[in-house]
C-alpha cells in the first residue's frame, strides 16, 4: 500500500479544492471522487492527482476506488436537498458505505466532514442528517479503521457561498436588508461537557472559519494518530451577530446597508418563496438551521496546535473593492463556477 495515497470524496467541492492544493504540495498522492469531473477542472492542474467520476453511491465502486489508499476524506454534503439528491443519501448513506468501502479495501484512516451544530434531534434536516452520519462513523468504525470528525461552522474564504452571496445581496438591496433569518437561536447551556438547558437567545450568531484553515485540520489530522476517534469543532476566532456582518461586508463593497430580522411568520414566507426558486439561495430548512448558533464550544482548531484565522484578515482581498474584475468574480460565483 502506498502510504502517500489519500482519496477524496467531494474534492471538486469549495473545500476540496482547498485541500487537494495543500495535500498535493505536501507530496500526497491524491484521487478525487466526484459524480461530475466537469466540476473539478481546477484540479487536473496539480501533480499526482486523479479526478474519477464514479457513482458515489455504489459501495462496490468505492472499495475499488480506495484500494492502496492510506487515507479516504469524505467531505460531501448538501445545502439543500432535492428528490433526486436527499440530504438522507448524501449525509447517512454515503459515508456508511464509505466506512464499509475502507474496511473492505483495507484503508486504515476515515476523516469525516460534520457540521457544527449537528444533532439527530436538531430543528432541520440538515443538521439531523449530518448528526446521524457522524453518530454512526464515530459510534462504531469498522474494525482496522481509525475515525477522525471535523465540525466547521459556516466556512468563508475566495469564492465562498457566504460571504460572497451576502455581498450580492447587499448589492441588490436599498438601505435595509430584510434577511428571513430568525430574531433568536436556542442555545444550549453547559457546565463542562454537560448539558444544563436550552436558553433563547437574540439575534444571530456565527463564528466563522477560514476555508484554509479547515484544509490545514484535515492535514494536521492525517500526521497525528492520536487524532482518531476524536471530533473536532473547527471555528474562527471571533463571534459575530449576523448585524455586523452585514455591516462589515456592506463597509468592504463601499455600500451602508442594515441587516433587518424578519417577523418570524414573515422570515418562515420568505424562505418557502426562496426554496422555491431553482438552485434556492435560502430555503425553510435553512432557516432552521438558523435557530441554532454557528459558535463553538471549544475550538479544535487550537487542539490541533493551529491559530484561528480572522475575517478580517482575509476578507478585504476578495470583497473590497468594486469595478469590472469584482463583477466578473462575482458572475463566475453565481454561475456555480466555484462550487
Amino acid at each position: 500500500m502506498d502510504a502517500k495515497t489519500v482519496c477524496i470524496i467531494g474534492g471538486s467541492g469549495f473545500v476540496g479544492l482547498h485541500l487537494a492544493n495543500r495535500l498535493a504540495a505536501q507530496g500526497y498522492r491524491l484521487r478525487v471522487l466526484t459524480r461530475r469531473s466537469d466540476r473539478g477542472r481546477e484540479l487536473r492542474v496539480l501533480p499526482h492527482l486523479q479526478l474519477i467520476e464514479t457513482d458515489l453511491q455504489d459501495e462496490r465502486q468505492l472499495t475499488r476506488h480506495f484500494s492502496g489508499c492510506h487515507a479516504v476524506i469524505n467531505l460531501a454534503g448538501i445545502a439543500n436537498e432535492t428528490r433526486s439528491e436527499p440530504f438522507r443519501a448524501v449525509h447517512v448513506d454515503l459515508p456508511r458505505r464509505a466506512l464499509a468501502a475502507c474496511r473492505r479495501a483495507g484503508v486504515p484512516r476515515y476523516l469525516h466532514m460534520s457540521a457544527l451544530g449537528a444533532d439527530p434531534e436538531g430543528p432541520s434536516r440538515y443538521l439531523q442528517t449530518k448528526g446521524e452520519g457522524e453518530q454512526q462513523v464515530m459510534a462504531a468504525p469498522p474494525a482496522g479503521v481509525a475515525v477522525t470528525s471535523f465540525r466547521p461552522a459556516v466556512i468563508f474564504g475566495p469564492e465562498d457561498r457566504f460571504l460572497n452571496r451576502l455581498a450580492g445581496i447587499l448589492r441588490l438591496s436599498p438601505g435595509v436588508v430584510p434577511l428571513p433569518l430568525p430574531r433568536a437561536q436556542s442555545q444550549r447551556l453547559y457546565v463542562g461537557d454537560r448539558e444544563r438547558g436550552v436558553v433563547r437567545a437574540p439575534g444571530v450568531r456565527l463564528q466563522p472559519v477560514y476555508v484554509g484553515d479547515v484544509a490545514a485540520a484535515f492535514a494536521r489530522a492525517l500526521e497525528d494518530p492520536d487524532t482518531a476517534g476524536r471530533s473536532y469543532e473547527l471555528c474562527g476566532p471571533r463571534v459575530y451577530t449576523l448585524a455586523e456582518l452585514v455591516a462589515y461586508v456592506g463597509r468592504l463593497r463601499g455600500l451602508r446597508r442594515r441587516a433587518l430580522a424578519l417577523p418570524g411568520w414573515l422570515a418562515r414566507a420568505a424562505a418557502w418563496a426562496l426554496g422555491r426558486l431553482p438552485g434556492p439561495p435560502f430555503s425553510v430548512d435553512n432557516y432552521r438551521s438558523g435557530t441554532v448558533p454557528n459558535v463553538c464550544r471549544r475550538n479544535g482548531l487550537e487542539a490541533l496546535g493551529l491559530e484561528p484565522t480572522a475575517l478580517e484578515a482575509v476578507a478585504p482581498a476578495y470583497l473590497g473593492g468594486a469595478g469590472p474584475q469584482a463583477d466578473y468574480a462575482e458572475a463566475r460565483r453565481e454561475a456555480g463556477r466555484g462550487a
